[in-house]
């Protein structure tokens, strides 16, 4: 599919990425959304909370949205959206990653960039509920390389997954940690791995046999968290076979149902690699948009309605 044209034109203060990356992040507030939560149990026996809102009227389509790295279904990269689709008859479900509701998961294990295992329980689960005949899934950078990921390593999808959304993917996780570790970045990774670590803390008292102090301790920068815990945890022999397994880049070519990729062109956080124009050429199921401007997840537009925002319900709505 040839790449989209944008037609994003930010505000003329957003422009710069840093400026619409934190005002997004730290300022943006959303509000109208009444979330109900629910807890789903997985196959392993831990938890997941779902938080939805809903269209005023019954509604047989809802789309799925899926935060980023330490965010949470309340983000209002994640509000916004809800707002819009509820706002236009489509109910939301907001789903909090193992560990992200406010509340610790069981396991020593949490979630990463490709635990596409934990999106596959949440479908079966609304699919069991018989409800929608059309769901939707809406990716922010980590939850966008986990639903791409989802969407491609599978060789058919359900009926009912008409359309992916995946906005600022870091889809080449390897590239995109190294642009964290740049000093350009030095900011933004202080603060992912201070709330990384804090959420790790409590796991050395209940997982002694699984993480030491010493190793805990070890943990230095945010490659070093994937070496200590997240590759460990998960299955993984390290920090580069976790990128490399859970890069959803490699299963783009075999991506069945219609997605959007939107990365913005000045999103620090993303390496060269994070932008398949090779793969959105070749595949005529995914459309890849790069506008110039909008940092990561930034995508500051009128009436506090992100131009994401917008785009994502426009192709929902023209699939």
């Amino acid at each position: 599919m040839p790449i989209v044209e944008s037609t994003y034109k930010p505000p003329f203060w957003a422009k710069k990425s840093f400026v619409s990356t934190v005002f997004s992040g730290l300022a943006r507030t959303v509000n109208g959304v009444e979330q109900t939560r629910e807890r789903i149990t997985l196959p392993d026996s831990d938890f997941m909370d779902l938080d939805w809102s809903y269209a005023k009227a019954t509604s047989n389509k809802a789309i799925i949205l899926l935060h980023g790295l330490e965010g949470h279904a309340q983000r209002p990269y994640i509000t916004g959206t809800a707002k819009l689709f509820n706002d236009n008859g489509i109910d939301a479900c907001a789903v909090n990653f193992r560990g992200c509701s406010g509340e610790p998961n069981t396991l020593y294990r949490s979630y990463h960039s490709g635990a596409t295992e934990d999106l596959e329980a949440v479908l079966n689960y609304i699919f069991e509920k018989g409800k929608y005949n059309e769901i939707y899934i809406k990716g922010i950078s980590l939850g966008a390389n986990m639903v791409l990921k989802y969407a491609g390593e599978r060789d058919n999808v359900p009926k009912e997954l008409k359309g992916v959304i995946a906005i600022s993917t870091p889809c080449d996780l390897k590239g995109s940690c190294d642009e964290l570790l740049s000093l350009k970045n030095k900011h933004y990774a202080i603060r992912f791995l201070d709330h990384l670590k804090k959420k790790l803390k409590p796991k050395l008292e209940q997982f002694p046999n699984d993480i030491s102090p010493e190793d805990y301790n070890s943990i230095k920068s945010l490659i070093d968290f994937d070496h200590v815990y997240t590759s460990r945890a998960h299955g993984f022999k390290d920090a580069y076979d976790y990128y490399e397994k859970a890069s959803s880049l490699q299963f783009l070519p075999n991506i069945k149902v219609p997605s959007l990729i939107i990365n913005a062109l000045n999103d620090s956080f993303l390496s060269a690699s994070c932008y398949p124009v090779k793969e959105a050429k070749n595949n005529p199921n995914l459309y890849l948009e790069m506008p110039k401007y909008g940092g990561h997840v930034g995508f500051i537009d009128k009436r506090n309605i992100y131009y994401n925002e917008q785009r994502t319900l426009d192709f929902v709505l023209n699939i």
